[in-house]
Order: C-alpha cells, then structure tokens, then sequence
C-alpha cells in the first residue's frame, strides 16, 4: 500500500477550507434566525401587554411541544430515509479520516469564529 501525500494534503487542505466556511456560514444562519424569532416574540408579548391581542398559552404551549417532538424524530432517525444513516456513515468511512479530520477541526474553528 502506498500512502500519496499530494492526496492526503488535498484531502486535508480541501476538509479545513469546507469545514471553516460551512461552520462559519451555520452560525450566522443560527444568529439571524435567533434575532428573527427573538423579535417575533417581543412583538407577540408587547401586543399581548398592549391588550391589542390575547394568546392561548395552553395551545402554544401544546403546539410548541409538537414541533420539538417533530424536530426530535427528524433528527434521531425516526422521520429519515430509510437507510439514510447507513449509507452516510459508509461514505464517510471511505472518504477516510484526514478529510473528516480536518473537517470536524475547521468547523469547530469556524463555528467559534462566526
């Protein structure tokens, strides 16, 4: 067996460049989608002070409950494709560790940064 360091500093330069921009991009994604729902509620909850609208909080509350619990299933497997998850982690392990490596590390360090 060979081992080719041109491949394996592609695999590595290409994972750090991938995993910085796209943790990078995730936390900003997450901060403005945070600052909309954040402000979303502080205009529900001044109109609700203001008299100008009234909330059920039992339905929000039960509503509420439904979406984490649907978002739960879709991310624990319960709601994916069937053989999804297999089939990533064989990707994975054929693309080999110094692309997930790098990848893991340079997301971190980008989501850090965002």
């Amino acid at each position: 067996m060979t081992i080719e360091p041109v491949s394996i500093a592609t695999s590595i330069g290409f994972g750090g460049v991938a995993g910085f921009l796209i943790g990078y991009a995730i936390k900003k994604v997450m901060k403005l989608a945070l600052i909309i729902v954040g402000l979303f509620f502080a205009a529900i909850a001044y109109l609700a002070h203001q008299q100008i609208i009234t909330i059920n909080w039992d339905r929000f509350a039960a509503s509420s409950q439904q979406a984490v619990t649907g978002i739960q299933n879709a991310t624990t497997g319960g709601g994916a494709i069937p053989g999804a998850v297999d089939q990533t982690a064989s990707a994975l392990a054929n693309i080999g560790i110094p692309l997930t490596g790098s990848f893991a590390a340079a997301f971190v360090f980008g989501f850090m940064k965002g």
